[in-house]
């Protein structure tokens, strides 16, 4: 007599069941296996990027520095550190009462246009 129980019986119906309860407990192992809720950095917009990196810069930490590299893509940390270059410049233009070419200068250490 053959048995009665899907699990066991010899016909096509049970090895469908074999095979979809071997990919059940595949899918159930591996669900098992990833983090509930995945952890996320917290975003940084290119500002902060810049503003870090170029104080990292000033204060020659290179570990401040490195890790800023990793908040935007290069494209982005460049332009947020053109950005800060240029508030800074004109900032100091105006505190010095002079032309933001004459302070850029002065900065670099080139001679007076």
């Amino acid at each position: 007599m053959q048995s009665t129980r899907i699990g066991d019986a010899p016909s096509p119906l049970g090895k469908v069941v074999r095979v979809f309860s071997r990919l059940r407990r595949l899918f159930v192992h591996r669900q098992q296996k990833t983090p509930a809720a995945p952890v996320r950095s917290p975003q940084h917009n290119l500002f902060e990027a810049a503003a870090s990196y170029v104080s990292g810069c000033a204060e020659d930490d290179q570990v401040q520095m490195d890790e800023a590299v990793t908040w935007v893509s290069p494209e982005a940390l460049s332009f947020g550190i053109n950005e800060l270059a240029c508030r800074a410049v004109i900032a100091l233009a105006r505190e010095r009462d002079e032309s933001p070419q004459t302070v850029a200068r002065s900065l670099l250490g080139l001679p007076a246009a």
